[in-house]
C-alpha cells in the first residue's frame, strides 16, 4: 500500500504547554484508523495541524508525497484532505442540496469560480449520489434546522466526501448519536466511504466503534503517542488500557450516572 500521509518529527507547543511532541506517523492507502486518547492528549491538535488549523511548531506533514506543512485550511482541502467535526458545520437555513453545493464552491480555486458549482449539473448530479449512498436524499430539499442529529451528522460527513477526496478525517462521528443509532450510522458511514475510495483517519472516545471499525489504532497520551498497532493490539497495551480506555470508560459511567 502506498503512503497516503507522513507526518515526521511533529511537534506543537502554546508557550510552556507542550500539546504534541515527536510525532511521526505513516497512513496508507483504504486504512481505516482510529485516532484516540483522553481529553486534552494531543489527538485533535495532531488533526489540526494535518489540516491546517494550526501550524506546527516543528516538523512535516506530507500528503501524497507533497509538503503541505503550514498550509492553509482551504488549501489543504483542495489538496485531498477533507473533513467532518464534531459538531457538524452546516448552515442551518439552507437546505441540504444547497449545503452540498456550498461543500463543492469552497474545493474550487479562485473566487471567479467560487458560485459555478452552484449552478453546476454535474456538481448536483455528484451531490444527489453522495446523498444517496448515505441515505439522505429524502431530504435534499429539506432545511437543515428541520433535521434530527443523525441526519445532519451524515450530511457533514456527506459534504466532506463529495470532492472523493483521498483522506477523510472525522471528528467523533458518533458524538451526539443515540446509542441504539450510533452502529447504524457508523455502517452507514463506512459504506459510503468504501464506495468513494477514500482512506480514513476518525477520532474517537467509544472503544466499542474503535474496535467494530478501525483496522488500525493510533492512541495519544499527554501529546505523545504511546501505541500505534492493528486494532486488536493497540487495544490490549497497557498504557492504552490503563490512560485511555480506562478513562474512556470512566467518562461513560460519569455520563450515564
Amino acid at each position: 500500500m502506498n503512503p497516503v500521509l507522513q507526518v515526521t518529527e511533529l511537534n506543537k507547543s502554546f508557550g510552556a504547554v507542550v500539546a504534541a511532541a515527536n510525532i511521526n506517523v505513516t497512513i496508507h492507502e483504504q486504512e481505516v484508523v482510529a485516532v484516540i486518547g483522553s481529553n486534552g492528549a494531543g489527538k485533535t491538535t495532531f488533526v489540526n495541524m494535518v489540516t491546517g488549523y494550526l501550524k506546527p511548531t516543528s516538523g512535516r506533514i506530507q500528503f501524497r508525497g507533497n509538503d503541505i506543512t503550514g498550509r492553509a485550511p482551504r488549501e489543504v482541502s483542495r489538496a485531498g484532505i477533507c473533513r467532518s467535526f464534531q459538531v457538524a458545520q452546516l448552515f442551518p437555513d439552507l437546505t441540504v442540496m444547497e449545503n452540498m453545493m456550498l461543500a463543492f464552491a469552497t474545493l474550487q480555486v479562485g473566487a471567479a469560480s467560487f458560485f459555478r458549482p452552484l449552478h453546476s449539473e454535474a456538481a448536483r448530479v455528484r451531490a444527489m449520489e453522495v446523498l444517496g449512498d448515505f441515505g439522505i436524499a429524502v431530504h435534499a430539499h429539506s432545511q437543515v434546522s428541520a433535521l434530527a442529529q443523525g441526519v445532519r451528522k451524515l450530511l457533514d460527513i456527506a459534504m466532506a466526501l463529495v470532492s472523493r477526496p483521498p483522506l477523510l478525517l472525522l471528528d467523533e462521528p458518533t458524538s451526539g448519536v443515540a446509542i441504539e443509532e450510533k452502529f447504524g450510522l457508523m455502517d452507514t458511514v463506512m459504506a459510503g466511504v468504501q464506495r468513494s475510495g477514500s482512506t480514513v483517519m476518525f477520532i474517537e472516545h467509544d472503544m466499542d466503534i474503535v474496535s467494530r471499525y478501525a483496522s488500525r489504532v493510533i492512541a495519544f497520551y499527554d501529546g505523545r503517542i504511546i501505541a500505534d498497532a492493528a486494532t486488536e493490539f493497540a487495544l490490549a497495551d497497557p498504557q492504552v488500557r490503563q490512560f485511555v480506555i480506562g478513562e474512556s470508560h470512566a467518562a461513560a459511567g460519569a455520563s450515564h450516572a
